[in-house]
């Protein structure tokens, strides 16, 4: 019998720990059966990731994963979640299964934290730090991508060590080897002489994308330009920034784009310009694509990417910083290309996805008392 698995997501729009949740729903293939449920029940982008094959429903009568933590509303969600074998979680905006767990019992749960929105990324809020502390003692785990997030969990959530498990991010990294159509990125004209700085990433004000938009508007290098990829409520805050610094006919925002392996070779330079983050799937993806990156000294990344990169990683308040490394690659090809053959190379030794996705597939076989439940996944 197929292993029954609840997915609660504070959203199911595709992202960095989605494209993850899809990943692994893939690779357990006959496996499992899956339900997904959404906190923003209207953002399901990542279901088009899913193989056909995968057994996967998105009920629109299930109890909300939003609200008031009432206990008859945390009740019902956990009357519901018994339906199932176990219970994966992911992120603050899902974390009242979390609570309906531990007040209610109910089946294995595993909890995901992947980062934090605009609203923690400076500070984390007392009374939330609170509610985890509580509500993870009835975890059987907590998955973090990092070691800013796995300290976070020992010392302001107070978690044990033995409830804390980090799994890095991994990707399909041989995907990203092949060179992409020149056509990939919608509405880009790519000229062999322009420069191309790129990001992925969600439109929204945690990853602070003007910053971007003004670091880029500050190069030296005018025949470049900026391909910000992704969807969100912060795409008229980037343009008008773009205005007013009068680089807007430089600047292009596509949309959403599925499959980055696809179109990032396109990129010369990845740019992350995020407040917070912990270990952004993006960047390993524009390293295994061979790219240097200019990112922002937050979460994991300085030491995400290979040696050769770090002194690209800035100060988030630094912006004459970011500038500055994205004119010395801007000016030199040969760093871009030796800086890039270096990430490739830490891609493929460290961030493949086959050893985060038999991991996954242990630890939650350990979850519900079937260690072989999804050994041919481990395989």
């Amino acid at each position: 019998m197929p292993v029954r698995i609840l997915h609660a997501h504070s959203t199911f729009a595709l992202g960095g720990k989605e494209a993850r949740a899809v990943r692994l729903m893939n690779a357990f293939g006959d496996s499992a059966e899956h339900v997904v449920l959404s906190g923003m029940p209207d953002q399901l982008s990542a279901r088009e990731a899913l193989d056909r094959q995968v057994k996967v429903s998105f009920p629109t009568d299930a109890p909300s994963l939003t609200g008031r933590p009432g206990l008859p509303r945390l009740f019902r969600l956990s009357r519901y979640m018994r339906g199932f074998d176990l219970v994966l979680t992911y992120n603050w905006g899902a974390f009242d299964a979390v609570m309906a767990k531990y007040l209610f019992r109910g089946p294995p749960l595993v909890h995901h934290e992947d980062g934090f929105n605009q609203d923690e990324a400076a500070e984390l809020k007392r009374g939330r730090n609170l509610y985890r502390r509580l509500g993870l003692s009835a975890a059987h785990k907590l998955v973090v991508p990092s070691h800013v997030l796995e300290k976070i969990a020992r010392t302001a959530w107070a978690q044990p060590a033995e409830r804390v498990e980090r799994i890095p991010n991994g990707i399909p990294v041989g995907r990203f080897a092949s060179a992409p159509a020149e056509d990939a990125i919608p509405g880009l004209q790519h000229h062999p002489a322009e420069l191309v700085i790129g990001t992925v990433a969600g439109l929204r004000p945690v990853k602070n994308l003007p910053r971007l938009v003004r670091a880029f508007a500050g190069m030296r290098e005018k025949e470049a330009r900026l391909v910000i990829v992704g969807q969100g409520p912060e795409s008229e805050a980037i343009m008008s920034e773009a205005r007013r610094l009068g680089v807007a006919q430089r600047v292009h925002l596509p949309g959403f784009l599925p499959d980055p392996a696809r179109y990032i070779g396109l990129f010369d330079i990845f740019a992350l310009s995020s407040n917070s983050e912990q270990f952004p799937i993006s960047l390993v993806e524009a390293m295994a694509a061979g790219l240097p990156a200019v990112a922002t000294a937050v979460g994991d990344i300085p030491s995400i990417v290979a040696e050769d990169n770090r002194p690209l990683i800035v100060d988030p308040e630094d912006e004459a910083a970011f500038t500055a490394a994205l004119d010395t690659l801007a000016d030199r090809k040969d760093l871009r290309r030796s800086i890039g053959r270096a990430n490739r190379e830490r891609a493929a030794a460290d961030y493949d996805e086959r050893g985060m996705i038999a991991r996954y597939a242990h630890l939650y076989g350990e979850a519900i008392g079937a260690p072989r439940a999804f050994t041919e996944v481990a395989a």
